[in-house]
């Protein structure tokens, strides 16, 4: 029965080359990294191996990736350990200015929303109707205490893409941190974090086919963080605890994977987006890709239809072996419409009604031509169950 998985920006399934690289570590043929035995100087080398792998993929130096336990940690990493260190810094000054988005994950937001609560105020720069936060918004924000900037570069619910090069300009010219959640970016669209400017930029493995468990924070050449974990003297001080070694010989090997094959697989990626959403505009009548006319990674269609529930939509494809989604994969469950679709103008009821369709590696032409076969039925479906309702926005 099983059709399509297309949820890959809540996790994209590990591929064969990765098991493969993670089976030395995984059948004990490594040791500890830390360790100066032989075993565990041949654990830090494969270790430092897959470093240099996820380095390249953004254009950083290896002594600038820090391995976490995934993209989550990488944001509280960066965001709480800017902000302690610019506090340590600045002895005696009040809480700092800091400054996002409407838009960003909760791994950032909810970041942001601590930090708040202990006095630091935080501008939240809205994002216009296609999603697109404007540089000039975030220009507007800035203040003579304001002590970091976080942008995401590629919206994980939309997959709108930011003009982070431009607010790093900006950061760069006020002397501000900048972080970047680069999460749903990486190994979709070219990141470089040079041209980008910013001094953090997060990652997760299991965004591009590594397994859960395991992510990186860059780390630009002269930043200085304070840790969240304390303990032994790993990741150069930056991050406390033995690194997951399986993991992040994974990571090292979907890095490589996702450089080596990055414009052809954007290319085929933004040709499925493609044929599935003109599939669509020939056989759904009232519908709306969120974000369509912005600049989007290649794997992502968030698509609201009207009349319908996203939610029943998504447990329909489920019955019918499609996997699909609401928005974030952390808010699951969640009672509340997406955050991202309310800053966009989307109603409540609107933003309840869209579902998002990301693609991956594995996706292939069937699997498009599966979820065109019952999404149009389905749809219909839901609507004689509910009545057909309106897509306009609020202004």
């Amino acid at each position: 029965m099983f059709r399509a998985y297309l949820d890959n920006n809540a996790s994209a399934p590990m591929v064969p080359e990765v098991l493969q690289a993670m089976l030395p570590a995984l059948q004990g043929e490594l040791g500890n990294a830390s360790s100066i035995h032989q075993r565990g100087q041949a654990a830090k080398a494969a270790l430092e191996s897959a470093r240099s792998e996820v380095a390249a993929l953004i254009g950083a130096r290896p002594a600038e990736i820090v391995f976490t336990s995934g993209g989550t940690e990488s944001d509280n990493l960066a965001i709480r350990g800017a902000v302690e260190e610019w506090q340590q810094r600045h002895p005696g000054a009040a809480p700092a200015h800091l400054i996002t988005t409407r838009i960003e994950h909760h791994a950032v937001l909810h970041v942001f929303e601590s930090l708040e609560r202990r006095g630091h105020p935080v501008t939240y720069v809205p994002a216009g109707p296609s999603g697109v936060v404007a540089p000039a918004a975030v220009a507007a924000a800035l203040q003579p205490d304001t002590a970091l900037i976080s942008v995401m570069m590629a919206n994980n619910e939309t997959g709108v893409l930011q003009s982070v090069e431009a607010v790093g300009e900006l950061a760069r010219a006020a002397k501000v941190a900048f972080h970047v959640d680069a999460i749903q970016a990486v190994g979709r669209v070219p990141v470089d974090v040079q041209r980008i400017g910013c001094h953090l930029l997060s990652l997760s493995g299991h965004k591009i086919h590594a397994p859960a468990g395991v992510g990186a924070l860059y780390v630009r050449r002269g930043t200085r963080l304070q840790p969240l974990l304390l303990g032994g003297h790993h990741e150069r001080d930056r991050r406390a605890g033995s690194e997951n070694l399986p993991g992040i010989l994974g990571f090292g090997a979907a890095a490589r994977l996702a450089r080596q094959e990055l414009d052809v697989a954007a290319a085929r990626m933004a040709g499925l987006r493609d044929r599935f959403e003109a599939g669509l505009a020939a056989a759904v009548a009232d519908h709306e890709v969120v974000g369509r006319g912005a600049p989007r990674v290649a794997n992502t269609s968030n698509v609201c239809f009207a009349g319908i529930e996203g939610e029943a939509l998504v447990i329909a494809l489920d019955l019918h072996g499609v996997c699909a989604s609401t928005g974030a994969a952390c808010s699951s469950g969640a009672i509340e419409p997406s955050h991202v679709l309310l800053a966009m103008g989307y109603t409540r009821a609107q933003a309840r009604a869209c579902v998002r369709f990301s693609l991956g590696r594995q996706t292939t032409e069937a699997d498009i031509t599966a979820v065109l076969e019952v999404l149009p039925g389905l749809v219909e479906r839901q609507r004689k169950l509910s009545g057909a309702g309106a897509l306009a926005r609020s202004a």
